[in-house]
């Protein structure tokens, strides 16, 4: 399995503050990697870096084996990133299409949208790619769905778009148990098909579930860094708990 994404030796200073402190650590191609950690442990810190939200104090990423500099959200887009964030980046009055296709809308010679062409996509997309139960047009509003189903929507914008690591950040926090399976089998389903997907999540059971391997924070270094079948749930909480 090779590297698709590389942190190394990333720290990250807020002026005096340090929020990370020499972080390296990996992800491949179609894994799926738990990024675990109490409250400040820097967890959100890294997403921010990977997102190209923040830039590294020290350290550099690479992407492919390249080093590479995300300046900004469209940087990490661009490199195949897209981030799914607990309180996802939807517009509630607009439609499932105009967010699948928000900022990337489809246009003729003339500038028009085309609109039928993008809510055929964005039909088949939600019935073949991301199976979200109980929508049944994508012209429904966002501001309509739940909290499952809105994460959804924001995957499929995601698989759409032929995105290779997805960062998923506490994304089961607000869902319902039906929703949080849903979501795990969507990202086991997008490793069946070489997605890369990072879980950042304070719950260690969901993690359990579908990663590959853990990298446990505290205090903004890496403390642990392990496969699935090398440990175990009691292994990991001690990590996350007593560090």
């Amino acid at each position: 399995m090779s590297n698709l994404l590389e942190l190394h030796n990333i720290s990250k200073n807020f002026g005096a503050l340090t929020a990370l402190r020499n972080l390296s650590f990996h992800i491949g191609e179609g894994e799926v990697v738990g990024l675990l950690g109490d409250n400040g442990a820097g967890k959100s810190t890294t997403v921010n870096l990977i997102s190209g939200i923040h830039k590294p104090t020290d350290g550099y990423l690479s992407v492919d084996g390249k080093k590479t500099l995300f300046t900004c959200r469209s940087d990490s887009a661009d490199a195949g990133i897209e981030t799914i964030y607990q309180h996802t980046a939807l517009v509630d009055s607009l439609s499932i299409t105009r967010n699948i296709f928000m900022g990337r809308e489809l246009t003729d010679r003339f500038g028009f949208l085309r609109q039928a062409e993008m809510r055929d996509i964005a039909m088949e997309v939600l019935q073949n790619a991301v199976h979200i139960s109980g929508i049944d047009s994508p012209d429904t509003l966002v501001g309509n769905l739940s909290g499952g189903q809105k994460q959804a929507v924001a995957i499929a914008r995601a698989v759409y778009f032929k995105k290779r690591v997805l960062l998923l950040d506490e994304p089961t926090s607000a869902l319902s148990v039906r929703e949080t399976e849903a979501l795990l089998n969507q990202v086991l389903k997008l490793k069946a098909e070489n997605v890369s997907s990072v879980l950042v999540t304070h719950n260690i059971y969901h993690a359990y579930q579908v990663c590959d391997r853990f990298v446990i924070m505290s205090h903004g270094t890496k403390v642990f860094d392990v496969a699935k079948a090398d440990t175990t749930i009691n292994q990991l909480t001690e990590y996350v708990v007593l560090t």
